[in-house]
């Protein structure tokens, strides 16, 4: 069974809302949202935002939000909105800009060795731009000991299908998605070329010594799966799955489950359609290339993945919550033995275009709107 909830009339409210471990002051925008399991409520815990892209909550509660114009801002349990200094001028070009943001899996723990944070941005070189990978660490009011780890190897023309979602591996390795950069699909089936495919790095930016193409010479090295669109919701889940929402073009959107080595058949397999000619791209299927696990009716364009383990929503326990920004929806995909077994619109309008999803370390669920000025948001259940 699926439902579609749509949006229920309510008037603004100021308040607080609590959530355990935090006390941070929130506008109620929605007093309860309906679905099938219970009812939500949604709040705004900071404005002013400048089409932010990625939002990471810090262990002592405070968030980093990227903002594709190029700024980092650091937001405190007031709402509060700080910009970091630091961060490297980044090409903010058509889709371009400061994009993904996540912390060290061991951030927080220790003595402070791995209290990395770890962004994706779209980088000039020629007048062409690249997705680049760079990590800094949190000083007072700015990012500090930035290191630039990754560049693909082609820089082209700017603005379009830079991917760049990142997320971690069990085993301390980094996935990071690099679209195919719109102009030149073929160049997603190119193994000699990042575009149109997810790199599995180290947390150096190097190359793990046991990804999947070593022993092909033709094949960069960095390389974890090919044939990918432009992939912006990347999640890998509490049995150490990785899966990928990824953008066809005029439909075709995808839910992938990400297998080292599988080539994922844009532009050869697709259920998109040329933008100019509504034809079909491509066909249907094709030997050596995975099929993905579901394709959305009409038009998702997927940004934001997440899965939800919090015993706040005990009905939703492992399965994934997907943004979509010109469809403005918030997507509940429930997964059974590797297919999908459900799915439910659970915001739709209420935010506008759904950029990032992420559930915090709170247990509460965190969404951004992309949007200038833009929004963080809080979604919790209602009672």
């Amino acid at each position: 069974m699926h439902t579609t909830r749509k949006l229920l009339p309510t008037t603004l409210l100021l308040g607080t809302a609590l959530v355990v471990g935090s006390a941070q002051a929130a506008e109620v925008v929605y007093e309860r949202i309906a679905t099938e399991h219970l009812d939500l409520r949604l709040e705004r815990l900071a404005t002013g935002l400048a089409h932010p892209w990625a939002v990471a909550q810090l262990p002592d509660g405070r968030f980093l939000v990227s903002e594709r114009p190029g700024r980092l801002t650091l937001i405190d349990e007031a709402g509060d909105v700080r910009h970091l200094e630091g961060v490297p001028e980044v090409n903010a070009r058509g889709q371009g800009g400061l994009l993904d943001v996540v912390l060290h899996p061991d951030y927080g723990t220790g003595d402070g060795e791995h209290d990395w944070i770890y962004f994706t941005w779209s980088k000039a070189d020629g007048g062409g731009t690249a997705t680049a990978l760079s990590r800094g660490r949190l000083g007072d009011g700015a990012l500090e000991e930035v290191e630039e780890l990754f560049v693909q190897d082609r820089f082209s023309g700017p603005g379009r299908h830079y991917g760049s979602r990142l997320a971690w591996l069990p085993d301390g390795t980094l996935l990071m998605s690099i679209g195919d950069r719109g102009s030149e699909p073929p160049r997603a089936q190119d193994k000699g070329d990042h575009a149109g495919s997810v790199l599995r790095l180290t947390e150096t930016g190097g190359v793990p010594d046991d990804n999947p193409f070593l022993d092909e010479p033709e094949v960069l090295d960095e390389l974890f799966t090919a044939g990918n669109r432009n992939i912006q919701g990347m999640i890998v889940n509490r049995h150490g799955e990785a899966w990928a929402t990824e953008h066809g073009p005029r439909g075709g959107d995808e839910l992938n489950h990400l297998q080292a080595g599988e080539n994922y058949g844009w532009p050869e397999v697709s259920l998109g359609r040329d933008y100019a000619t509504g034809e079909p791209i491509g066909a249907d299927s094709l030997p050596g290339m995975r099929d993905p696990v579901h394709v959305f009716d009409g038009t998702l364009a997927p940004s934001g993945l997440t899965e939800v383990t919090a015993d706040a929503f005990p009905d939703w326990q492992g399965d994934l919550l997907a943004g979509g920004l010109r469809s403005e929806r918030l997507m509940r995909l429930t997964l059974a033995e590797g297919e999908l077994a459900d799915h439910e619109v659970i915001l739709d309008g209420h935010i506008g275009r759904v950029r990032d999803v992420r559930q915090g370390h709170d247990g509460a669920l965190y969404l951004l709107n992309d949007d200038a000025p833009g929004s963080l948001y809080r979604l919790v259940p209602a009672d």
